[in-house]
């Protein structure tokens, strides 16, 4: 074992895989000169040069473009955006090429592209830069969504990106990229579609995932005082959705959380309670809850942020409320 960062094993991931198959290249603005925005490809460009480590303007519409056109001939590219909220400026090339081009063609051409970076919230940048867009993406039938929430997942399931067919939205988080993790010396990888219950319960079914699983993880440790024990499921993959797992667990438990790094309308967990009510009615003793962002633009003030963004105070409440513990 081996203890890295979130970004190292991002760029251990790519940097295998390159290894392994020269079609693969990763293309950006400033992947290559200056190291990775985050320094998620640091070193990338010394050891595979400046035909396969591509440095780009700000130009997302463009190099995404570029990279869909290469996917057809036979490349496999990771399209880097220093955030996803820039993703929108090429959402058409996402959109309306990579994820329809497979359908469209009869099966004839695949797409096999990952478009990655990071995600949501991240401190004080404002209302443009601090968007969650799972959703928008997992709506689109033809892309596969993956969103990790610490380095070891993040690893395994970007090399299985990587070799994927399909067109892949992987989502990261600067908020994450310096968190280490002890993760084995050797190669592996982790199968997309598959959550996994990263701490088994028995009082409460809490899924999330991302980096807001962290609070979580916090909110369980101080429930676990008054022997509320909450079983903790890690989606990992938004689409495809493990349902099974989710199924499983509320049937064993009988109550449902759902937390969620962003708005509420149209979002991840309304799906969610939609599968849960139409498949395990019968097993729930209480309302699903879920906890999201505040319906409103990302403010700036510190003060209004504790407002707009989920918190372990606001686990702990709703689980309160669920197992009508006071």
């Amino acid at each position: 074992m081996k203890t890295i960062s979130f970004r190292e094993a991002i760029k251990e991931a790519m940097s295998e895989e390159m290894r392994r198959d020269t079609s693969i290249y990763l293309i950006g603005e400033e992947v290559g000169a200056y190291n990775g925005a985050y320094k998620a490809s640091k070193g990338m460009l010394a050891e595979f040069g400046n035909k396969r480590v591509i440095d780009t303007p700000i130009s997302e519409l463009g190099f995404s473009g570029i990279g869909i056109g290469s996917a057809l001939k036979g490349c496999r590219p990771i399209i880097e955006f220093m955030s996803f909220n820039f993703s929108l400026v090429a959402i058409d090339q996402i959109i309306n090429n990579a994820a329809k081009i497979r359908q469209m063609s009869g099966g004839q051409w695949e797409i096999p592209i990952v478009f990655r970076g990071p995600t949501g919230f991240a401190g004080q940048l404002g209302a443009t830069h601090s968007q969650s867009f799972e959703n928008w993406y997992a709506h689109c039938p033809g892309l596969k969504v993956v969103v990790p929430s610490n380095a070891y997942d993040a690893k395994g399931l970007l090399k299985s990106a990587i070799q994927d067919n399909d067109v892949i939205i992987f989502l990261e988080s600067e908020f994450m990229y310096g968190d280490q993790m002890n993760i084995p010396n050797k190669e592996y990888y982790l199968p997309l579609g598959k959550s996994i219950i990263k701490q088994p319960g028995s009082d409460l079914t809490l899924v999330s995932f991302g980096k807001i699983l962290k609070l979580a993880f916090k909110a369980s440790k101080e429930l676990e005082q008054e022997n509320i024990n909450i079983e903790i499921i890690d989606l990992q993959t938004i689409r495809p959705l493990d349902y099974q797992t989710i199924l499983q667990s509320v049937k064993k438990t009988n109550r449902l959380i759902i937390l969620e790094e962003a708005w509420p309308f149209g979002s991840i967990s309304s799906e969610i309670t939609y599968l849960v009510q139409q498949y395990a009615f019968d097993y729930l003793d209480a309302p699903i809850k879920r906890i999201t962002l505040e319906d409103t633009p990302a403010p700036y003030a510190k003060n209004l942020i504790k407002l707009w963004y989920p918190s372990k105070d606001k686990i702990i409440h709703s689980a309160k409320q669920l197992l009508y513990t006071p």
